[in-house]
């Protein structure tokens, strides 16, 4: 089914169905109207698909491995066969573990947690901080950030030259797929190449990615991947950890207890004795998230069985209705790494002139019923680079503290996906111009940090 759009002529395939697409919300003027969820990127609804599958499978609910009755045996093989879903999606390689954790963030400090003493950490400066701060936990790791990169060519290109000069041992590269900043899509597979000629690996960060995109570890060439379930329309608490198994199986387990555990023995001295799994058991100690994981798995095959082709043409057609929209509007500045025409995903940050970030995105939530996010979106030093000298106000509603020595930063971030109708970013692309040209029509106060309406 296709519908067509007036203000571009062109055919837009349906969105799909996610939860609270019919969800009312007040509006400080009066009334109320349809919510239109645009902070994606943070986290996106669950799609009706996996909810279904959840309910289906709720009253089956049981312990996951080594119960003996029924609803225990039939959740541990969903359990299993989740991982086996998760995988096929990943396009992983035979001997490759599927890892289930918590999110992207638990993910990566699994992975920073395993790696051999002595490793040498190479990632750039506009990572998220789930994939640029772990590997500051370890005493015994040495973490070189790298400077933004102006175009996919230069980050290639300066990670070739890090990685040639840098001494003997085991080397790893974390890099985002898309980043959530911007939304561009990073060189992963150029990158892994550089990585792989100096003796290093590479972690991919596909928290971004994976949603709006296929991610294929094999053809990437990425050592390992990590993403989130709550950016991929499966908000029940679980990610994933993929690829190969060797620095997992060698480590101290990232948690201790039942499950990681295959035996524990007490010796005569009053310790002791403990064998680990060598299995994706080794790293998931305590009772599994099973809702979680077959959330995930149901998202995978929603996405797949939709098509990536068709939803990807779809989130780049609302991504180009989007972006001229803003173009029309000579305050706006979208931010960019890599220039105008780089690739990206449904991912797109800006700054309005005249404007403190926050107070313009809580003139859209209360005015226009329309969530967005604002701040420095957890990727502070991409955000700075990105905005050099421009700075909000802070005295303004709203603005954030700055660290002493630095100015006050703030941008908005607008972002989509599968299930977002075009409806939502037409009234966006009208409230920005509407407030833009006319202002606010309530007046706004700061409250705990962040711009409120003044109630009164």
């Amino acid at each position: 089914m296709t519908v067509t759009t007036a203000a571009t002529d062109r055919r837009i395939c349906t969105p799909l169905p996610v939860l609270g697409r019919d969800v009312l919300v007040p509006l400080v003027t009066g009334g109320t109207v349809p919510y239109a969820a645009l902070d994606y990127a943070a986290s996106a609804p669950a799609l009706q698909r996996v909810w279904d599958d959840i309910a289906a499978y709720a009253p089956y609910y049981g312990s996951v491995h080594r119960g003996a009755g029924y609803l225990s045996q039939l959740s541990t093989d969903l359990f299993e066969q989740s991982r086996d879903t998760v995988a096929d999606f990943l396009g992983c390689r035979d001997g490759d573990q599927v890892i289930f954790t918590r999110s992207t963030t638990d993910s990566l400090n699994l992975l920073a947690a395993v790696v051999p003493a002595g490793t040498h950490v190479f990632v750039f400066e506009t990572e998220h901080h789930a994939s640029l701060l772990p590997w500051r936990t370890r005493d015994d790791v040495r973490v070189t950030v790298l400077s933004a990169p102006r175009t996919p060519e230069q980050a290639v290109a300066v990670l070739d030259v890090a990685l040639h000069g840098a001494a003997k041992g085991p080397k790893l590269v974390c890099v985002t797929g898309a980043s959530n900043v911007t939304g561009e899509l990073w060189p992963v597979r150029e990158l892994a190449a550089a990585a792989h000629r100096h003796g290093a690996r590479i972690v991919l960060d596909a928290a971004q990615l994976a949603p709006h995109h296929p991610v294929d570890v094999a053809a990437l060439d990425v050592d390992w991947v990590a993403f989130s379930g709550h950016k991929l329309y499966a908000p029940f608490g679980s990610g994933v950890l993929a690829g190969r198994a060797d620095w997992l199986r060698e480590a101290e387990p990232y948690l201790a207890g039942g499950g990681a555990s295959r035996k524990v023995a007490r010796r005569a001295d009053g310790g002791v004795d403990v064998e680990w799994h060598t299995t994706a058991a080794r790293h998931e100690a305590g009772s599994p998230n099973v809702i979680g994981v077959y959330a995930i798995a149901s998202a995978c095959k929603a996405l797949t069985e939709a098509g990536f082709g068709e939803l990807v043409d779809r989130e780049q057609q609302l991504l180009a209705r989007l972006r001229a929209g803003l173009a029309e509007v000579p305050e706006v500045r979208v931010l960019s790494l890599f220039g105008d025409d780089a690739p990206r995903v449904g991912v797109l940050s800006f700054v309005v002139s005249g404007w403190n970030s926050s107070h313009f995105a809580a003139a859209l939530s209360a005015e226009y019923g329309i969530g967005v996010r604002d701040g420095l979106f957890c990727a502070h030093p991409l955000v700075r680079t990105l905005l050099g000298g421009e700075s909000d106000d802070p005295g303004e509603c709203g603005a954030p503290e700055a660290a002493p020595g630095e100015r006050s930063l703030n941008a908005i971030r607008v972002s989509f996906g599968a299930g977002t109708p075009e409806e939502h970013i037409d009234r966006f692309l009208t409230a920005v111009r509407t407030l833009v040209r006319e202002g606010a029509r309530w007046s706004y106060r700061t409250e705990d940090g962040r711009c409120v309406p003044d109630r009164g």
